[in-house]
């Protein structure tokens, strides 16, 4: 049984950073997907496809993994660097402001 540890990414709708700070077990397929020939729905007999396990950390992921004797693939997160303006956001309504505002 193989499943790979991550680091979820954020949303693609948000800029926040919610949702990422907890670390994911997830096993890998062990079966294919069928298509259900009646209704066209995709389908599956594996069960572990669906277990998703929350961590605080990488290493109580790894953790677990080691003790339950899960093959396990860490996937290390792509952090982006942080963009941090002087003033903040309000800086852009700045009466003080030296250049002309565009988008």
């Amino acid at each position: 049984m193989i499943a790979r540890i991550y680091q979820p990414a954020r949303t693609a709708m948000s800029s926040g950073t919610a949702k990422t700070k907890y670390w994911v077990l997830e096993y890998a397929p062990a079966t294919s997907r069928d298509v259900d020939p009646l209704m066209g729905w995709t389908s599956s007999d594996d069960m572990q496809s669906q277990v998703k396990l929350k961590f605080s950390s990488k290493e109580a992921a790894m953790d677990y993994a080691r003790a339950k004797g899960i093959e396990a693939v860490v996937h290390e997160p792509h952090k982006r660097k942080p963009n941090i303006r002087v003033r903040g956001y309000g800086e852009n309504f700045a009466t003080d402001r030296r250049g002309a505002w565009t988008h």
